[in-house]
């Protein structure tokens, strides 16, 4: 069911789904965080180039998963900003977020010429 463009819970709340599903293959694709470790700590030099390789899979991996994670965290801020009435609303300055904006990245909190308070 495609989300109504109109309805930024419903776009949200597809955006949530469709992220949770990418996080769940990553997780099932890393398989048991114990037993890599214990190869990796055991065996790395003899499994060599092979090994290596692995290792940077694993942490390319890991590093999506926090990334995804952290999209997963400000879809979830997005739909507090709805029930508290202030989605929309850029964060720093109180201006309404361009609707371009939120169409293209639901979970924004600024505008994209808003300079951050911690970016000076």
């Amino acid at each position: 069911m495609e989300a109504d463009p109109s309805d930024p819970r419903r776009r949200i709340e597809a955006e949530q789904a469709r992220v949770s599903g990418l996080i769940h293959s990553v997780r099932r694709e890393l398989g048991d965080p114990e037993e890599f470790a214990g190869s990796e700590a055991g065996d790395h030099g003899q499994r060599g180039a092979d090994g290596a390789t692995e290792t940077f899979e694993r942490e390319k991996d890991l590093g999506l998963l926090d990334d995804l994670e952290a999209e997963l965290a400000g879809l979830e801020a997005a739909l507090g900003r709805i029930d508290d009435g202030t989605y929309g609303v850029d964060a720093v300055t109180g201006d309404p977020i361009d609707p371009a904006r939120l169409e293209a990245f639901p979970a924004a909190r600024t505008n994209i010429d808003t300079e951050a308070p911690h970016d000076s």
